[in-house]
């Protein structure tokens, strides 16, 4: 093919494809936190991380801190203010709190809306009259693996989180398509076969999408060992079912072990994501210690597929760093649904349009995000 011209790369594609600049310009960060964020349903912890009465965490949604506190047989969310208030801990200890009345904090505190829903997670919104719950925002996405998430309590083995320097939506981008399989090796060894490329991508309402299942080949790679004996309830042996929430969370059920995805957008090139890995509760010890290897051998400190990952977005940010030139992302192969077709981030770039009244495609043309900037 000969060398392009600069107009020539600049050119508009033929297919479907957005405008780099929505990962990097500030002011529609700023718009995506009014508009989005702030707005709508985010699992923030799991109910298995606030045990004991007055147990909490915190976190921030779109800015604002938030945390979630152990009421006795329920869980509540206050928007809060605290500077000392450490991640996690027990409000009767900790930071200087003596005691706990819900209806003292509620005075001085916005109590947000909570749920706990889908395995136990905690959801939580700033929308202080959300037009949905938590059951309608999901939309049916987690039908196909809500008997495997609720017959039997879940609990967390696993915590970690990565400062990446990407965009958020970069991150729900490697989720959502598949290319990059090829940087995996556990994927390459395990998953690429007939069944594996066959697998359907799920359009649901609130641009939610899920990945259909197939048989992981998991005895193929070096060590291996089929998971069908610590399958979670209901789940056909060494399967995997993927759901990608808007806009922006992973839930990854892989043979014997659940891994989430929570970003936390902290900038157009900068996002946290917290990564839990989930076992049941009744698990014996050696069960949990076998669940945690299988774990980890995937996505933990040993594992390679999330490590790619990372690295992935990573160079994706650098190439789309504010100040560096605009280019088109494509998003145009269709292949019958299959998880080779870009349907999963055209479904998300059309929710995400109807949220911030923006085209992705022609972001800049959209007067509505500078006006109250310049």
């Amino acid at each position: 093919m000969p060398p392009r011209k600069h107009t020539q790369w600049l050119a508009k594609p033929t297919i479907e494809y957005v405008d780099s600049r929505i990962y990097s310009d500030w002011n529609i960060f700023n718009k995506e936190q009014e508009k989005i964020f702030s707005k709508c349903w985010i699992p923030l912890c799991h109910e298995s991380e606030l045990e004991n009465h007055l147990d909490f965490r915190t976190s921030s949604i779109a800015g604002k801190r938030v945390a979630m506190i152990r009421d006795n047989e329920k869980i509540v969310a206050f928007q809060h203010n605290f500077q000392s208030m450490p991640p996690s801990g027990n409000v009767a200890t900790d930071g200087g709190y003596d005691h706990w009345n819900q209806a003292d904090w509620a005075k001085d505190h916005q109590e947000l809306p909570c749920e706990v829903k889908f395995g136990g997670m905690v959801w939580v919104t700033l929308n202080l009259e959300p037009t949905q719950d938590v059951e309608e925002w999901a939309a049916g996405a987690f039908d196909v693996i809500r008997p495997a998430l609720d017959t039997e309590p879940l609990e967390v083995f696993h915590y970690h989180k990565a400062i990446i320097g990407s965009n958020y939506k970069l991150w729900h981008d490697t989720n959502s398509e598949f290319y990059h399989d090829y940087m995996h090796y556990f994927n390459r060894v395990t998953g690429f076969n007939d069944e594996y490329f066959a697998r359907k991508c799920t359009g649901f309402n609130n641009g939610h999408v899920n990945v259909g299942s197939f048989e992981v080949q998991y005895g193929e790679f070096e060590l291996g060992e089929s998971r069908e004996e610590l399958s979670f309830p209901h789940l056909p042996p060494n399967q995997w079912y993927m759901i990608d929430l808007f806009p922006g969370m992973n839930f990854n059920l892989r043979g014997s072990a659940l891994r989430t995805d929570v970003v936390t957008p902290l900038g157009p090139n900068s996002v946290m994501i917290e990564f839990r890995g989930f076992g049941l509760k009744k698990d014996t010890p050696e069960e949990r210690k076998t669940r945690i290897e299988h774990h980890n051998t995937i996505w933990g400190p040993m594992g390679r597929n999330l490590h790619e990952d990372l690295l992935g977005i990573t160079g994706q940010g650098v190439s789309m760093a504010p100040g560096t030139e605009h280019r088109h992302i494509l998003h145009g192969r269709h292949e019958d649904d299959t998880i080779h077709d870009e349907i999963g981030m055209r479904h998300f770039y059309n929710e995400w349009s109807n949220w911030m009244g923006i085209d992705p495609a022609n972001p800049m043309r959209e007067n509505a995000i500078y006006e109250n900037n310049e």
